[in-house]
């Protein structure tokens, strides 16, 4: 297996943008991905930005801050952009000798990011500098294996947004079915009809200050659940976690708006998770962070055991309702509001089980079995998306472990 040193293929970039022709500001977040940036720029000199073009890569030589990732990424999707000063810019020199996606391919592998953490050095701040990156080793086959590593890289990642693509439609139209059921009061009367748009009967709720159709009921969400409480409260520490096995720990970076996120997990004991009954998860159990305005409240969809950190635990009444009619309501606008005006307008505020127990649902026996049934089908397809997900993941990450397998040929071969 021949190494090369990456120094040898890659060099330095430092245009600024003095003409302030280029207005695309973006950023490197830790995922490797080049993202429009949330900074504050007013009254910032934007003439000594940097210009990043296309396929050409920018990182961030601090690594104190990022955990156990480099924040380095390839530009793609523009064919220029700027960033920060505090970016290193650099390109390939040749791209018949690398291809930069070839080489992002490798920057995405954990192996990196554990090699540069290593290497990054100083003392109020750990940092990853250009000598260190360009002393990088890697094997570079020849120029049609590169192609073939990134088409086949690419043929999975395809495939993977297409599936996230499919999975946010069904979330959407999911949500668009409890709001004309349950918020624009058009479910099926008995003839089939949308209910309030043919002349269904409404009365005035007092509790709510609107009109609900006749026959239904106003309920606190903690009556049609099991329970609701919080997790396990605090740190994760070494005395009882463990070094990626044991029983997964979820924490709130770990609710996204795709859904529970399985990668990166943490792990706790098995004689912790044992101890710690109340956080214990069960498949249908919805999450909700305990900061911000609804919580990205996320329904747990997974097999095995798990445990949770600083959460909320909603665990459904399955015979009175389904995880994901809960799920839909707490995704709301109208619960939202139900939760901003607990909060008392405040968006750093806390999020507790009262906030969330005290909240009014719309509740009508057939309706919402109905309803709970038709949402079932969504939240199936959903997880057997998702269930494909993990494995196109899974082939992701193996595409990038073997690159160090591939039959390699010296440059001058």
């Amino acid at each position: 297996m021949i190494y090369k040193r990456l120094g040898d293929y890659i060099e330095p970039v430092n245009i600024r943008n003095k003409e302030l022709q280029v207005t695309t500001l973006l950023g490197v977040s830790i995922k490797k991905v080049l993202m429009p940036s949330i900074a504050n720029t007013i009254g910032t000199n934007m003439k000594t930005y940097k210009i990043i073009e296309k396929n050409q890569f920018a990182y961030g030589p601090v690594t104190s801050r990022n955990g156990d990732k480099i924040s380095i990424a390839l530009l793609e999707d523009f064919e220029k952009a700027i960033v920060s000063q505090a970016y290193t810019v650099f390109k390939v020199s040749d791209e018949q000798e690398v291809l930069p996606q070839y080489l992002m391919m490798w920057f995405r592998r954990p192996e990196f990011d554990r090699f540069a953490r290593f290497k990054s050095h100083g003392s109020a701040r750990e940092v990853f500098d250009w000598e260190e990156l360009c002393d990088t080793q890697l094997p570079i086959p020849s120029i049609k294996k590169q192609q073939q590593i990134v088409a086949e890289y690419n043929t999975v990642t395809n495939r993977i947004q297409l599936n996230e693509k499919i999975n946010t439609n069904l979330e959407a139209t999911a949500q668009a079915l409890y709001k004309h059921w349950f918020v624009d009061f058009e479910f099926p009367n008995a003839e089939g009809k949308p209910y309030k748009s043919s002349g269904g009967e409404m009365v005035y709720n007092e509790e709510l200050d609107k009109e609900i159709p006749v026959g239904w009921s106003v309920e606190r969400l903690e009556k049609l659940t099991k329970k609701i409480c919080v997790g396990f409260v605090g740190s994760l520490y070494d005395s009882y976690c463990g070094k990626e096995e044991g029983i997964p720990m979820l924490r709130t970076t770990d609710l996204t708006t795709q859904g529970m996120s399985y990668k990166d997990l943490k792990y706790v004991r098995k004689e912790f998770h044992c101890k710690n009954i109340k956080s214990q998860l069960k498949k249908g159990d919805i999450l909700v962070a305990r900061h911000g305005t609804n919580g990205m409240p996320v329904i747990f969809d997974a097999d095995f055991e798990a445990n949770c950190l600083n959460t909320i635990i909603i665990k459904p009444n399955k015979i009175q309702i389904s995880s994901k009619l809960i799920h839909c309501y707490l995704n709301s606008v109208e619960t939202k509001k139900q939760i901003q005006g607990s909060l008392g307008g405040s968006v750093q505020s806390v999020l507790n089980t009262k906030i969330i127990s005290d909240l009014l649902f719309f509740n009508r026996n057939d309706t919402t079995d109905l309803i709970s049934k038709n949402l079932g089908l969504f939240q199936a397809e959903i997880e057997r998306k998702r269930s494909q997900l993990f494995q196109l993941e899974e082939l992701q990450s193996l595409l990038l472990a073997k690159m160090t397998q591939v039959e390699l040929k010296t440059l001058s071969s």
